[in-house]
């Protein structure tokens, strides 16, 4: 099994460099290539994520379901595997995907914990080892073979927002998704600027829009208004 990681910014230079060497440290022969895809950085990402190894290219389009499309593309691996730029990913990442495939699997992602010791986030992070739609996202990293992913067209551009969701809908209709028993760490940022419930509300609110088939554009809009 050969993984290409795919990896979306826009302004992650406070933690690009960190996790490009991170995938190489733990990642060894197995990677196939390390790409950022940015969308429109103004700060030192693509700087530090080339310093640090990783193939920097700059998307035709912002947008994550764009540049995550964008970077399978230009990528090589037989697996793809999608990550934030604000993840810390599991030292043994290339092992329990490789496993997961093994075992059958076409496509899946971690559990995730929040870098935060607050009871409410604690909460939230234990709600992601059940299997409900409600309990995925991005965050917590998303790995796909490269068949099942071009069958499914990759990730529908008209997303500007619940991308993830969206495809991993999909990977269930056809394929089987797996939720690796390990914790990625992701960041706390959004529930520092905002409260933890109103974090919660803004998602839950996305989620119906997102399930009454709202057009995208403004799920993204009303989800932005909510937040800092």
């Amino acid at each position: 099994m050969t993984l290409s990681v795919i990896i979306p910014t826009v302004n992650e230079a406070d933690t690009i460099g960190q996790l490009v060497r991170d995938l190489f440290r733990y990642g060894g022969n197995w990677l196939a290539d390390v790409l950022v895809v940015d969308g429109g950085s103004t700060d030192d990402t693509t700087d530090r994520a080339r310093q640090a190894g990783a193939r920097v290219v700059v998307a035709p389009k912002p947008g994550r379901a764009n540049q995550m499309n964008y970077g399978a593309a230009l990528s090589s691996g037989e697996v793809l595997y999608f990550v934030h730029a604000d993840v810390k990913i599991h030292p043994e990442f290339v092992n329990d995907i490789s496993q997961a495939i093994e075992s059958g699997n076409d496509a899946g992602c971690y559990r995730f914990r929040f870098a935060s010791s607050h009871p409410l986030l604690r909460l939230n992070s234990y709600g992601t080892r059940f299997p409900g739609i409600m309990s995925r996202g991005g965050d917590q990293t998303l790995f796909i073979t490269r068949a099942l992913f071009n069958r499914l067209g990759g990730f529908q551009e008209r997303y500007v927002i619940m991308e993830d969701f969206d495809i991993i809908l999909r990977i269930r209709e056809t394929g089987r998704f797996c939720i690796i028993p390990k914790d990625v760490i992701v960041s706390a940022r959004k529930y520092v600027s905002n409260s933890w419930l109103r974090v919660q509300v803004a998602n839950l609110t996305a989620f119906s829009l997102f399930f009454m088939n709202v057009a995208p554009t403004r799920i993204a809009q009303t989800y932005k208004r909510m937040l800092n």
